[in-house]
């Protein structure tokens, strides 16, 4: 009886374990072609057959569609510069100047990885649709108050940023890590 029941609970056991383990695997990026660029995580695999299992899954799970490095370059965020998650609870300011590739776009989903409803029907900001200041960098705003110009909504739930970086260049190809990418600064929380 005894050995029965300490059967069960190792049964039980590897299952959470390996559930456990298999969860954040799948639901966080990984391995040896993840790099980190302050706030933005991106994988040289994703959309390339040099992906593993647990990338593919992730792209399954988060994305659509992925194309490899050379056509686009998929950096996301779910902290701000300072290294702290990101609330939905919170103001946020976006500050950079035009990545280096033929296009870009900054795209906020929320906890479910979908777009984020608001009334201004706003999901994204890009290359052609952005407002720069003279000097040619731009400050876009993150909050869950509609705001004019430059913003995109956030979700009271969490939510999460995708900068998507189109046929990039060469600055972005050779060296990810040291691209310059836009800030992510925490304003106020209410």
């Amino acid at each position: 009886m005894w050995f029965v029941a300490r059967l069960i609970v190792a049964v039980l056991l590897a299952l959470v374990i390996g559930a456990g383990s298999a969860y954040l695997a799948i639901n966080s990026l990984s391995g040896d072609a993840v790099v980190i660029n302050g706030p933005w995580t991106t994988s040289l695999a994703t959309g390339g057959v040099k992906a593993d299992q647990y990338t593919r899954a992730y792209v399954a799970l988060t994305g659509l569609l992925a194309l490899n490095k050379d056509e686009t370059i998929y950096f996301g965020a779910n902290k701000d510069s300072a290294g702290e998650a990101l609330d939905g609870h919170c103001t946020y300011r976006m500050e950079g100047s035009d990545p280096d590739a033929r296009w870009w776009s900054i795209t906020l989903y929320g906890a479910d990885n979908f777009l984020i409803p608001n009334a201004a029907n706003r999901f994204s900001i890009s290359k052609n649709s952005v407002t720069r200041t003279a000097d040619g960098a731009f400050v876009i705003r993150l909050s869950s108050v509609e705001e004019t110009g430059n913003w995109i909504a956030t979700a009271p739930d969490g939510f999460q940023i995708t900068l998507r970086l189109y046929n990039p260049g060469p600055t972005v190809k050779e060296n990810p890590g040291a691209a310059p990418l836009p800030s992510i600064v925490k304003e106020a929380c209410t």
